[in-house]
């Protein structure tokens, strides 16, 4: 018995040393597939970052404007006029530079050219834009005093080249809600407490709801509240039954639509076509329709017609062109016309605050008296929205204004977002960013007075 068991545990001892030699076999083995399998992660390693440089260079690849750009420039030019900077700055994306100043090399001569760009401002959108949820994205800051634009900054997902703010293809939506307001205005006498009403839902426009009538359905409200809250019947109404066709076919013709504008960069007019037919006018009166086409540096120009008191200034986003310390071009600020009086300027201003403090950009606005930057600012604006079906498209405009309380510095700013399936960051908050980074960068600039400074007292 004993010599059994002993040959049974000799026996057991084997077969562990067996599978232990088994097992040490295999982790050799295992650890030889390992070092073989090296070079293939190295190089499966090199190219996941090579594709990601790759992703982002192609999200980026618009974001800088390169220090030397080849274009042909005539040697014996000795000053630029607009046509030819149209030539040269046809080439140039000038949407999403993150330099103010570059340069232009051709044959033997170099050009400096200093724009009118801020770059931490463009720098903090382009960081911001939702490339998830937006199709198209187009966001204009220009100073409405001198037309300057100080950030442009555009994203097209399909065609990364384009330029988003000077491309008048997008409903312009409730924007036209301005001009029908300046027009009502000055011929109809409307001021922000004119009592409004309607009927029905506030964001549709049947035919029914352009019957002037009153009934226990009725809603009434103040211009003002309309103004605010986007009431596209009670503009429907005025379109229908105050205006008609001539007087909107002039007041848009005033703020710039079917009018081309002389600018550096070449910008095609946007776009409006009034029918004979009444309800078209009230369709054109609400923005209620996909036809009225605009762009997010032309809205901006509605606003600065605004904020200028009825003066409608050229654009422009180049300072100065310089060869050899040669000044070859300089800007200078144009009022283009009188679009609007004073007085319907300082209404349009009034109720664009209303827009801001309780109407449809009171959400991406919330609380901004309360805010260290934003609570020294009077902002005003104007929301618009409207949805293409087809292509699952909406379309989210803000367009408005921002000035000191204690102060004379301002601004105007135009953001368009073309969302797609799911609702990302809306227009209206993107104008607060832009907003708040411009005044804030202004605050911290501004030299203080110290008490013993004599300029102070």
């Amino acid at each position: 018995m004993l010599n059994l068991l002993k040959s049974n545990t000799m026996s057991m001892d084997h077969s562990n040393k067996w599978r232990d030699y088994q097992s040490r076999l295999k982790k050799k083995d295992a650890t030889r597939k390992s070092y073989r399998r090296i070079p293939f992660y190295a190089l499966l390693l090199m190219v996941l970052i090579l594709t990601g440089h790759g992703v982002f260079t192609l999200l980026d690849r618009t974001l800088a404007v390169p220090d030397k750009i080849s274009v042909i420039i005539p040697e014996h030019m000795k000053t630029f006029d607009k046509d030819t900077l149209q030539k040269i700055f046809r080439k140039i994306p000038f949407a999403n530079v993150s330099e103010k100043n570059f340069e232009i090399k051709t044959g033997g001569s170099t050009y400096q050219i200093e724009s009118s760009i801020h770059p931490s401002l463009q720098r903090l959108i382009i960081d911001k834009i939702d490339r998830k949820n937006s199709k198209y994205f187009g966001l204009v800051v220009m100073e409405p005093d001198t037309g300057r634009i100080v950030s442009m900054v555009s994203y097209d997902k399909n065609n990364p080249e384009s330029n988003i703010c000077i491309t008048p293809n997008y409903p312009a939506a409730s924007l036209f809600k301005i001009i029908t307001a300046a027009a009502v205005i000055e011929k109809c006498g409307f001021n922000c407490n004119t009592p409004v009403n309607f009927n029905d839902n506030k964001y549709t426009l049947y035919k029914t709801q352009l019957k002037d009538r009153i009934n226990k359905y009725t809603h009434q409200m103040t211009f003002e509240e309309s103004f605010a809250k986007s009431v596209n019947p009670v503009f429907g109404k005025i379109g229908k039954n105050r205006l008609g066709k001539s007087v909107l076919e002039s007041y848009a013709t005033a703020f710039g639509f079917n009018t081309q504008f002389d600018f550096e960069i070449p910008l095609a007019p946007s776009s409006v076509v009034i029918e004979d037919d009444p309800y078209n006018w009230a369709e054109i009166a609400s923005g209620f329709n996909n036809e009225t086409l605009i762009s997010p540096l032309h809205g901006a120009l509605v606003v600065s017609g605004i904020v200028n008191n009825g003066k409608l200034i050229e654009p422009t986003i180049i300072d100065e062109i310089n060869r050899n310390n040669e000044v070859l071009y300089h800007r200078n600020s144009h009022t283009l016309s009188d679009i609007i009086t004073p007085y319907t300027a300082t209404t349009l201003k009034r109720m664009m605050n209303a827009t801001v403090a309780s109407g449809t950009a009171s959400r991406s606005f919330g609380k901004f008296n309360k805010d260290k930057i934003l609570s020294r600012l009077n902002i005003g604006g104007k929301t618009g929205s409207i949805n293409n079906n087809e292509q699952h498209l909406k379309y989210d405009w803000f367009a408005g204004f921002a000035e000191e309380k204690d102060g004379s510095n301002r601004i105007v700013v135009s953001v368009l977002v073309v969302h797609q399936d799911y609702i990302g960051t809306r227009a209206a908050s993107y104008s607060r960013m832009a907003i708040k980074e411009y005044f804030q960068n202004y605050y911290a600039n501004i030299k203080e007075p110290h008490v013993d400074d004599p300029a102070a007292l």
